[in-house]
């Protein structure tokens, strides 16, 4: 089997391990120029490394098709730098999951694999893909919707050790990225300069993600770095606990649409319908 992730973010890169560990065969995409800021646990770092490793996975660029099929020879989970996934006609794969969470569909088809997964907002069951995996944080996430959507984006990141919105930093303005810390240091203060102008924290916490070294912030109010207010270093190297639940839904909608027996069952109610 082989699967297409389309995205290498965190929350990509937590479902390829769930996916990797159950001993199937991943490919990533990515843009030339990842904005991930948890690079730690981002496979998308072999975009700008050429190689990189998530806990126990290791992860290479592959310049082609071709050569992410003879990686996965090796035991190498292969990133290519391909935004449109065109790839996707060569290595013709049983499944395709959109897992960009762009909060929006930015042209995901449930015609374009035999199985076509959509993580989180922007995706409708039925319509635009064959699954949805629910990303909001709270007792639905990492659900498997087979008919409607994800909860709607509400713009407030998850609470985490009892902040939201204080814990994520956003760019003041366009311009160049410098960073003044790294990731797994102690912050308090200032964390980097874009375009000449101060990033700060908000909050005290271990620097748990940042923009790379001289990327070109688009605009203000781009996510640029991450605090946890936790201070626990394991958590920087480590796929968080969102990563994997989501991953654990992909498995499972993978699983489903891959197996006699699992089509055979009754889908779930969409995510919202539960408790109802």
């Amino acid at each position: 089997m082989l699967v297409m992730i389309k995205g290498a973010g965190d929350i990509a890169s937590g479902i390829a391990l769930r996916l990797w560990r159950a001993g199937i065969n991943v490919v990533m995409t990515d843009l030339p120029k990842p904005s991930s800021i948890r690079r730690t646990v981002c496979f998308s770092e072999a975009v700008y490394r050429g190689e990189t490793k998530v806990e126990e996975v290791r992860a290479r660029l592959a310049a082609n098709a071709a050569d992410a099929l003879r990686l996965l020879e090796e035991n190498i989970l292969p990133v290519i730098v391909d935004p449109k996934a065109e790839s996707a006609k060569e290595l013709r794969p049983d499944v395709i999951v959109d897992a960009i969470l762009a909060k929006e569909n930015l042209g995901t088809a449930i015609t374009d694999a035999p199985g076509v997964i959509g993580v989180g907002p922007g995706f409708t069951a039925g319509t635009d893909c064959h699954a949805v995996v629910e990303t909001m944080r709270g007792h639905t996430l990492g659900r498997v919707i087979w008919s409607g959507s994800a909860v709607p984006n509400t713009g407030v990141p998850g609470n985490i050790g009892g902040y939201t919105i204080e814990r994520v930093m956003h760019s003041p303005c366009a311009g160049e990225f410098r960073a003044l810390r790294q990731i797994g240091d102690t912050v308090e203060a200032g964390v980097a300069a874009v375009g000449g102008e101060p990033l700060c924290a908000k909050i005290t916490g271990t620097l748990r993600g940042i923009l790379p070294e001289g990327f070109y912030v688009p605009r203000k109010g781009f996510k640029s770095a991450d605090v946890d207010p936790r201070c626990r270093l394991f958590h920087c190297f480590t796929a968080s606990d969102k990563a994997l639940a989501v991953g654990g839904g992909v498995l499972e909608a993978v699983l489903m649409l891959t197996s006699a027996v699992g089509t055979a069952r009754k889908p779930e109610k969409r995510g919202e319908d539960y408790g109802k």
